[in-house]
């Protein structure tokens, strides 16, 4: 009865990290990015020094809290796990991933650079290419974002099965999912550049790797 209860807080934990960091991963690619994209200087300036460290602040601790209670839900469950939800982890892990060691430090750069100009200083040169390496690993967590939502329903509602019963499908998805790890670190957004790319991007990805799972 205790590690049910224990369970079910650590659930319910994740539900609340996760709302605020998917829905702020979602307002920073789908409003503020396409905001900025038709924003004056000025404004930038004053929306990178004041608005954007406060919302990442939430972002990232938000990204922190929905892992590590994700972490103490797999260690009570073990054995149990299911096929949905060992993708639906390894999607979550490496989101988590790119928040902390892509998209913030990147991020810092930015701001840092932004509160300098709104200061009356030079702009730091870093910057330049520290916005796109944030921008694209931003745009594949919102990529990763839609199958591993569909999978941490999915474990519960209507599961593919056992991790067992699924290891070539499980294997299949990690190599998919690997490819596009790589890209978030090394490529391009290609056609995760607009909102409705990265959409659509999300549920091919999420049928790509729900038929995995149930057919291979």
């Amino acid at each position: 009865m205790e590690m049910l209860f224990i369970d079910y807080l650590m659930k319910w934990g994740h539900f609340l990290a996760g709302i605020t960091w998917i829905g702020l991963l979602y307002y920073f690619n789908f409003v503020q990015t396409e905001y900025f994209k038709e924003a004056e200087g000025d404004a930038r300036v004053d929306a990178f020094s004041k608005l954007v460290p406060r919302a990442l602040w939430w972002f990232r601790w938000g990204a922190m809290f929905t892992f590590l209670t994700g972490l103490v839900m797999l260690g009570i469950r073990g054995a149990d796990s299911t096929a949905d939800i060992t993708v639906g982890a390894v999607l979550g892990t490496l989101m988590f991933l790119n928040v902390w060691l892509i998209i913030w430090p990147n991020q810092r750069i930015v701001i840092a650079s932004n509160q300098a100009v709104g200061g009356g200083g030079e702009a730091d040169p870093a910057a330049a290419g520290a916005a796109p390496k944030a921008g694209l690993a931003s745009r594949t967590n919102t990529l990763f974002s839609i199958p591993m939502l569909y999978f941490m329903g999915s474990s519960a509602h209507f599961s593919s099965g056992s991790i067992g019963a699924n290891t070539t499908a499980i294997i299949v998805s990690l190599v998919v999912i690997g490819a596009l790890e790589l890209n978030a670190i090394f490529g391009k957004q290609g056609p995760m550049t607009t909102v409705r790319g990265v959409i659509t991007s999300g549920l091919v990805l999420t049928v790509v790797l729900a038929g995995l799972l149930f057919y291979v």
